[in-house]
């Protein structure tokens, strides 16, 4: 998929729709037709909706809205609709068709769509209520800049949740038929029965051979306050893209105190644009597991004081560093912020991971940048697909306690030498300006532009570095919540949730 241009939202909208009915069910069986959702009677002046639309169970009433809840199982194409004085809950793990597996052949797989329209708010009451779009089945979760979609948790709804809040539901994730390198069974990486478990979870899988795999499309959506432990080590994040492929559409996204990662992508080809990720407790983007895909113009904020947060950014691959395929992340037009001392770096580049920064600025009170272990430092090797050391073009650094980490592994010389090599030139000195925490000042704009084009087919050029150009650059306003790690100025508060 190609980059999209600011302001191109509508047409990107439509040019999704066309792309996937086209693709509906591919690879499997096809679902039983079902009409969409008609809805019930409605609103009571002033107070809840009489009833639910039919495929949705009665819930009552939470915070003076009807309560309707989704099916554990959608395995027949299903809406959820906007409609006044009514809210949608998850009540334990909610499927969106069956795993069709990786070659699109498995025993009793079922493909479905849910769709979600503008404005529709989805709650979860607890740690065990998530989302889960399988192999071969989509979200269509397309917002809008004046009706967002929100998944939020019940203590939000009913007035309980603060900018300290946490883990108060599972999150969403969507599971596909692209590519991964961590295989179960000793698979090729890559191939079509190369899948993995998600997070051991033994009958949720992800992977296959398929790059331009299609799970749907999520465009301007707010995920607030998920996050959740399943087993030690092993959680739900506010967003995960496990194996998801490139014609997935994922924009306008802003994922708000997850207990965990903001977003996780397992392998995959994903591309993904206009991101804001505010306060989550791990890092907030963290790539893995032989991801080759695309991100532009994304926020990032860790939470301010104490001790959580992890690193604003890690990108890493398997235990087995030279897996193929390899991790190859390019991410261009970032402002990445870390106020926490939760972590000992803003970036964390391991494993053997290929990774390019590019257009970006880092401002940190810690370290602005660690990278471990020599195979992410090796040189380009084309029998291993690697594509040389970390690259750096156009970005700045504002750091705290140093600029490179010395955690004895690769010395903050030989990370210092990488940084300012005649390769890399334009990476200037750099002092922080940044308005609003977020918004580009005269230092931002003072520093020269990459031209983010060449990197491939999805990002696109810009005149400038950062997220957010200036005071006139308005990509994130509407959609986006607003608190105390960074206010937006939209006047919609994330600890409340906003009815459109």
């Amino acid at each position: 998929m190609t980059g999209f241009p600011r302001n191109a939202s509508l047409l990107i909208a439509a040019a999704l729709c066309a792309a996937t009915a086209a693709c509906g069910g591919e690879g499997g069986p096809a679902p039983t037709p079902s009409p969409t959702a008609t809805p019930g009677p409605g609103p009571s002046p002033g107070g809840p909706a009489n009833g639910c639309p039919s495929g949705f169970e009665d819930g009552g009433v939470i915070a003076d809205k009807r309560n309707c809840i989704l099916p554990r199982e959608v395995i027949r194409d299903l809406t959820v609709p906007a409609r006044s004085g009514t809210v949608y809950s998850l009540s334990g793990r909610v499927d969106v068709g069956r795993d069709i597996g990786g070659d699109g052949q498995a025993s009793g797989g079922i493909a479905a769509t849910l769709t979600v329209e503008p404005g529709v708010v989805v709650f979860g009451s607890g740690g065990l209520d998530y989302l889960v779009v399988n192999r071969g089945s989509k979200i269509r979760a397309i917002g809008s800049a004046a009706a967002p979609i929100i998944f939020t948790s019940r203590a939000n709804l009913e007035g309980l949740a603060t900018d300290a809040s946490q883990g108060q539901w599972g999150g969403v994730i969507l599971l596909g038929r692209a590519p991964i390198s961590d295989c179960l069974g000793g698979a090729t990486g890559g191939s079509a029965n190369c899948e993995q478990t998600y997070e051991g979870l033994a009958t949720t899988l992800y992977g296959g051979g398929l790059a331009g795999d299609s799970s749907g499309a999520l465009q301007y959506v707010q995920i607030r306050y998920a996050g959740f432990e399943l087993f030690p080590n092993q959680e739900i994040n506010g967003l995960t893209l496990a194996g998801v492929g490139s014609a997935t559409v994922v924009d306008h996204i802003q994922v708000h105190n997850s207990a965990d990662d903001g977003i996780e992508i397992f392998g995959g080809r994903a591309n993904a644009g206009y991101l804001v990720l505010t306060g989550n407790d791990d890092d907030s983007l963290d790539t893995d597991q032989g991801y080759q895909g695309f991100i532009q113009f994304m926020v990032a904020a860790q939470r301010t004081g104490g001790g959580s947060g992890d690193e604003v950014l890690e990108a890493d691959s398997p235990d087995a560093e030279d897996s193929l395929p390899r991790q190859w992340t390019r991410l261009s037009n970032a402002t990445l912020v870390q106020r926490s001392t939760g972590a000992s770096s803003a970036i964390l580049l391991r494993g053997g991971a290929d990774f390019t920064l590019a257009n970006s600025v880092i401002s940190t009170g810690r370290a602005c940048i660690d990278i471990d272990g020599a195979p992410t430092m090796r040189a380009t090797d084309a029998g291993l697909q690697d594509q040389g050391p970390p690259v750096f073009r156009s970005v700045v650094l504002s750091c705290g306690t140093s600029a490179y980490l010395n955690d004895g592994d690769i010395t903050p010389n030989a990370i210092q030498a990488l940084f300012e090599s005649a390769l890399f030139g334009n990476n200037p000195a750099f002092a922080n300006s940044l308005v609003n925490g977020f918004v580009n000042g005269p230092n931002e704009t003072a520093a020269p532009a990459f031209d983010a084009s060449t990197l491939g087919g999805f990002p696109i050029a810009t005149s400038y570095i950062g997220a957010v150009k200036d005071a006139n650059d308005r990509w994130f306003s509407g959609w986006t919540c607003d608190s105390a790690t960074l206010d937006f100025g939209g006047g919609a508060r994330c600890d409340r949730v906003q009815y459109r």
